[in-house]
Order: structure tokens, then C-alpha cells, then sequence
């Protein structure tokens, strides 16, 4: 779906409680009861108030009625989770305008916002289910029980992993955006100047270029990961000056999208790395006509510098740091069906630490702080930029 945030303009903050209390009962309920939301939103108007922002919700297509349901009762729809998300980033100063849309693909779509200073950055929207929702709710195994809201769940775990990877690739060094945010099934991130290699027909020197991609893959596995998915769709090539010589400029590899990243100890490790080196290769010579005359890497080499030279083990710092193994598994099986899927044609540790800091900060009783969103314009066009103005009701 696309996003669109010319409806924000438009809520109050009662609406802002009421979006927030549909997306808490959806924890435990795919559809949450009427009454539910009356309860957890605690509106000073009662029921009334309650049932005029669910018509508003409702018709700006942030929450949908069941018609089949047994009972009253509205679901959280994809563009309510949005809306929570950029409201969160927007309250915490993160974004301040939206641009256009710069990407999409099976899982994700990828926005130019702006913070209030103007600085351009990257928001990521997961969308684990935009594709594969149907094989995903149909085969529940590795999600037991749980029969509320598995795209929510999984988007979420999506954003929460990538950020994760993000952030302890970016302490080592590792060419990656920097982190900045994280909200729901949305990351913000900051904008890199470079292009995908899949737009790159051709370079001065292929060799140096295919050296420095190997080379980051078997950095990655020194430091106990692999990529899962490292092709010219998930690389962006950087154009840097050389400081000794200005004249010459230097390619430096972005990596970008880990979501799919695994473990050197994971049980299909050598699948995924021979993948990755498999990838690299086939592409270089079919885009750039260039073989390496070098064999391999290979997977049971790479497999002996795991933690060498004090290498940090980041795939252990990754799940210390709380992106449980229960997480892990949830989102590889997702993952694994949208790949799947795509091919022919939890434990509640998703936190709600944020809609729950929404609803207790929330009281009509507070001074209501105001934060903006841009429309949904491209940001280097500053004539006719509208900003929409938001009651946050903290």
C-alpha cells in the first residue's frame, strides 16, 4: 500500500488515544470489541466520544469493521500502523516531513522524510505480509497459537532485527546507514548518496570493486553473520574522492537490508553463504563481463575465523541485546514463506512499549503539544511543501 498521510491533518488527539487503544487490544485480539477500545482509551466523552473517532478512524481506513464477526468489534489495518509510527518518530523529533517514495519491493517500502532542521533521511516501512499474508495466516505452526494480527507481529520483528543488525554492524565499522529510529514495523535511517549496483552498468575496475564485496562477506562471517541475501538489489555503490588524489574517485559498497541475516552457527549457514558469494559472482559476469580467477570463498574456510583477532561475535550481541531466538525463529519462517510464495507467481515480545507510553502520557487535561508531517511530496521541492498539523495530546 501506499502511504498517505493527508488524513493526520484531520485527527484530534481522542482519535490519536482511540487508533492507539485498537492497535493494545489487537495484542490479544484480531478483532478488537468495541468495548475493549471504550475501556482502554478512557476518553473523558464515554462511548460517544469513542464511537465518533472510530468513524473517523474508520473512514480515513486506519482501523475496518469485520462484517463476519460475531461480535462488534474493529482490526488495526496497515495504515493505522503507519500512522502510529511516523506519529511516535514525529513526537520524538525524528520526522517532521514526508517525501516521496524511493522504493518498494516484496516486504518494504522505502520513504525520504525530513527531520524539523531539514536534514534528509530514509524511512523503511516493513510490510512482511504485503505479499505472502495469506500463506502466512494459513500456516501458523511457528506462530502456535497466536491468531491475532501475525503481520503486525512479524513486520514488527522485521524492523526490530534489522535495526538491531544495524546498529552493531555500524559500532564495527561496517559500511551501513546509520540507525537512527525505531518505531513499530518502521526504521529511520540516515540517506546515503549512492546508487543501487543493479543501476550500475559499468566501472573502471571491476576486480577492485568484486574484491571489496568479498571481502565484506567474509568480514561478516569473521564477525559470526551472513548477509542471507547480499545481491545488487542490497548493495549501494558510493562514488568517494580519493584524498591523495582528487582526480581519482573511489567505489565504496553500502550495505543495506538485513532482516534475512543469520548466524555462522545457523543450521543452513553454508546454503546462505555459498548464496551470497554465488550471487556476487553471477552478477559481476553478467553486468561487468568479469570472473575471478580465484576460487571460492569458501564456507568451511570462513567458518575457521569466526571470533579470530578478536573479532566480535555480533550475532551473539544481537540476541544479548533482546532480539530473541523466539524472534528469530518467528521471522525466519515468515521470511521463508513470503520467499517461497514470491517464487511461484509470538511469545508477545512484539512490545507495546509505545502505544502504552501513547495512552498513559495521553490526558485531555495536559497542554497539547503540537508536531507536524509534510505531505507525501517529493522533499527537494520546497515550493508548495504543506505541513499538517497534529494534536499529539501528551
Amino acid at each position: 500500500m501506499k502511504l498517505d498521510t493527508r488524513a493526520m491533518r484531520h485527527l484530534t488527539a481522542e482519535d490519536w488515544r482511540v487508533l492507539t487503544a485498537v492497535e493494545m487490544g489487537s495484542k490479544n485480539h484480531e478483532i478488537v470489541p468495541t468495548p475493549l477500545i471504550e475501556k482502554i482509551a478512557r476518553l473523558k466523552g464515554g462511548a460517544s466520544g469513542v464511537h465518533k473517532s472510530i468513524s473517523a478512524l474508520a473512514k480515513a481506513g486506519l482501523i475496518a469493521r469485520m462484517k463476519e464477526a460475531k461480535y462488534d468489534g474493529y482490526r488495526l489495518s496497515y495504515g493505522g500502523l503507519d500512522y502510529l509510527a511516523l506519529h511516535t518518530h514525529a513526537a520524538r523529533k525524528h520526522v517532521y516531513s514526508v517525501g516521496s517514495r524511493i522504493g518498494v519491493g516484496k516486504e518494504s517500502d522505502i520513504m525520504v522524510v525530513a527531520d524539523d532542521k531539514g536534514t534528509q533521511k530514509v524511512l523503511k516501512i516493513h510490510r512482511l505480509g504485503r505479499i505472502s499474508f495469506r500463506t502466512v495466516k494459513t500456516n501458523r505452526d511457528y506462530l502456535k497459537n497466536r491468531q491475532s494480527a501475525s503481520w503486525m507481529y512479524l513486520s514488527r520483528l522485521a524492523a526490530i532485527k534489522e535495526f538491531a543488525f544495524m546498529q552493531a554492524l555500524r559500532e564495527e565499522g561496517f559500511p551501513v546507514p546509520e540507525p537512527i529510529a525505531q518505531s513499530r514495523h518502521t526504521i529511520v535511517m540516515s540517506l546515503i548518496d549512492a546508487l543501487p549496483m543493479r543501476q550500475i552498468s559499468s566501472v573502471p575496475d571491476p576486480a577492485s570493486l568484486y574484491a571489496d564485496l568479498i571481502g565484506l562477506i567474509l568480514r561478516l562471517a569473521k564477525h559470526g553473520l551472513i548477509h542471507g541475501d547480499f545481491n545488487e538489489f542490497n548493495i549501494l555503490i558510493r562514488e568517494d574522492k580519493d584524498e591523495q588524489d582528487s582526480d581519482n574517485i573511489i567505489l565504496t559498497p553500502i550495505i543495506i537490508d538485513f532482516p534475512q541475516m543469520v548466524s555462522m552457527d545457523h543450521q543452513n549457514a553454508e546454503m546462505y553463504f555459498d548464496r551470497d558469494v554465488e550471487c556476487i559472482k553471477r552478477f559481476f559476469s553478467r553486468r561487468f563481463h568479469f570472473t575471478s580467477t580465484t576460487p571460492g570463498p569458501f564456507f568451511k574456510d570462513a567458518k575457521k575465523t569466526v571470533g579470530t583477532d578478536g573479532a566480535r561475535r555480533l550475532d551473539a550481541a544481537v540476541e544479548a541485546s533482546g532480539f530473541t531466538k523466539k524472534m528469530a525463529k518467528d521471522l525466519e519462517a515468515a521470511i521463508r514463506e513470503q520467499q517461497a510464495n514470491s517464487n511461484d507467481d509470538a511469545d508477545d515480545s512484539d512490545d507495546l512499549e509505545d502505544s502504552e507510553e501513547e495512552i498513559k502520557s495521553g490526558s485531555e487535561d495536559d497542554d497539547q503539544e503540537q508536531v507536524v508531517i509534510g505531505d507525501q511530496i517529493p522533499l527537494e521541492s520546497e515550493e508548495g511543501l504543506q505541513k499538517l498539523t497534529i494534536n499529539d495530546g501528551t
